[in-house]
């Protein structure tokens, strides 16, 4: 991840089931596929209930390379992002070439969306900032961490920051408005605590925060971490666990038919879902939230998908969708 601290419902139009069939039976697990098949076929609206198995605090996940936050990836120089940060504030002031409907136009109008691209390429230049340690209800972690990258330096940050904007275009279109945690306008974090808060400020209906894996090479796939049930200290996540599941699980499918990527082959038993009770953006929230990590970096194939820009307008799209489905659920 990424860091931190990072049902299926298709969309509603019906899709022929041997179309299904021959497209995705070879990219996801049996079980998923037939999951997906059913449910584009007429299942219902309210998704599955798959379970992911919950990762413990002490592990970021099977195969990772530790907790959460995940150990800076040691660099000097990293690349800055590909997609130049908006120069408008984080909010929905609008970016320019950004095409929306009319004020209070649009099937999200009145809906609220928060983005929180995961990490900020200034982090790297400010270790001692994001290693203070912030309250995440549970216990206390580091505000932040620099994020992973890929072999050829291809960063997190850098990932992230386009995927959201990519993101952010596509919602404005269907009228939502739309906050980002930041837009790498800041020198440095923000710190967990404060990603979850702006959020919650917001009165956000849905937050996603984008992420990419940094596991071993051969993992592949993306993951959608939930909130688990948590109650302690100051996180409460009693009114989140149900609708954040019914969010992760709609950007889940989506995410399959838009990217044509197949879910984790290492986290989730294959149903591309994660719960997890150990990361502050999610123990903090008080609305609907979940962590997409969208591949792993440090697999030769699934980097080739996250450096191009086609196959990130592809991701930005499977979550868009999935976010829309659940708004208008």
């Amino acid at each position: 991840m990424s860091y931190d601290e990072s049902h299926f419902p298709a969309p509603r139009r019906r899709i022929p089931r041997s179309t299904l069939v021959l497209s995705i039976g070879a990219l996801v697990p049996a079980a998923f596929a037939g999951w997906l098949i059913w449910q584009s076929t007429g299942g219902s609206d309210d998704g599955g209930a798959a379970q992911a198995a919950s990762s413990s605090a002490a592990a970021e996940r099977p195969g990772s390379p530790g907790p959460e936050p995940r150990p800076s990836v040691s660099r000097s120089s990293p690349t800055s992002p590909s997609a130049s940060p908006s120069t408008s504030a984080p909010g929905d002031d609008g970016a320019p070439g950004d095409a929306r409907p009319a004020p209070g136009e649009g099937p999200l109008a009145g809906k609220v969306v928060v983005i929180d691209p995961g990490h900020n390429p200034g982090n790297f230049k400010h270790t001692a900032e994001i290693n203070k340690l912030v309250d995440i209800g549970t216990n206390r972690k580091e505000c932040d961490t620099t994020g992973t990258a890929g072999n050829a330096g291809y960063t997190e940050a850098e990932f992230t920051a386009d995927v959201s904007q990519r993101l952010r275009t596509l919602l404005r279109k269907e009228g939502a408005t739309v906050k980002l945690t930041h837009e790498n306008d800041r020198p440095w974090g923000p710190c967990v605590d404060e990603r979850a808060e702006i959020g919650n400020k917001a009165g956000a209906d849905a937050v996603i925060s984008i992420h990419a894996d940094g596991s071993g090479a051969g993992n592949r796939g993306f993951h959608v971490i939930l909130p688990a049930l948590v109650k302690s200290g100051g996180a409460d996540t009693t009114k989140i666990v149900t609708p954040s599941r019914d969010l992760g699980e709609r950007v889940a499918g989506n995410f399959v038919r838009a990217t044509g990527s197949a879910p984790s082959n290492y986290v989730g038993g294959g149903t591309g879902l994660d719960v997890r009770d150990d990361l502050g953006g999610l123990n903090l929230s008080t609305v609907p939230k979940v962590f997409i990590e969208c591949g792993n970096m440090r697999d030769s194939k699934d980097i080739a998908l996250l450096t191009s820009a086609d196959w990130r307008q592809k991701a930005a799209r499977g979550m868009a969708d999935g976010i829309s489905g659940f708004l208008r659920r």
